[in-house]
């Protein structure tokens, strides 16, 4: 499998725990060692789950975890005002969050490939709307915090 699929399915896992955790109130370790030894890679209920980049699953899933203040703070300034993130359904909550992180830490990943794999990501779970949704937010987040990436396109066309 390739790096690609392998982050890929990080991401989806690292959503999965952030949701894990805030409605089973699981702590870290715990999320941990379930997913890590009976989700990742596994079959569960008849579903195949795609093996993970592990390190890069605990990278985004701790990282979220430590700064999450932050996070949700850059976040609710970049929701439409009167819509702050805890008003936000709790999978969409963990998809912004995971996303955000990876824009404010994770230089080494484009952000146009970001918000592609969290839309992606969200439309696994949701309709249109949730879907333009997390795109539009990551975006005006990443035209905030990365603007040298889109220079070279107007908003709207990234």
């Amino acid at each position: 499998m390739a790096r690609g699929e392998q982050r890929t399915a990080a991401r989806l896992a690292a959503v999965q725990a952030l949701y894990q955790m805030e409605v089973a109130q699981k702590g870290l370790n715990e999320i941990l060692a379930e997913f890590e030894s009976h989700w990742i890679g596994q079959e569960v209920e008849g579903d195949q789950y795609r093996p993970a980049e592990i390190a890069f699953f605990r990278d985004i899933l701790q990282g979220v975890l430590d700064d999450q203040t932050a996070i949700d703070q850059l976040t609710d300034e970049t929701l439409q005002k009167g819509w702050p993130l805890r008003r936000v359904e709790a999978v969409l909550r963990a998809i912004l969050r995971c996303g955000t992180y990876e824009l404010v830490h994770r230089g080494d990943i484009p952000a146009r490939v970001v918000i592609t794999e969290y839309a992606d990501l969200a439309a696994a779970f949701f309709d249109r709307e949730e879907v333009g949704l997390v795109n539009g937010v990551l975006d005006k987040a990443a035209r905030r915090l990365r603007a040298p990436e889109f220079a070279d396109r107007p908003a709207g066309h990234g």
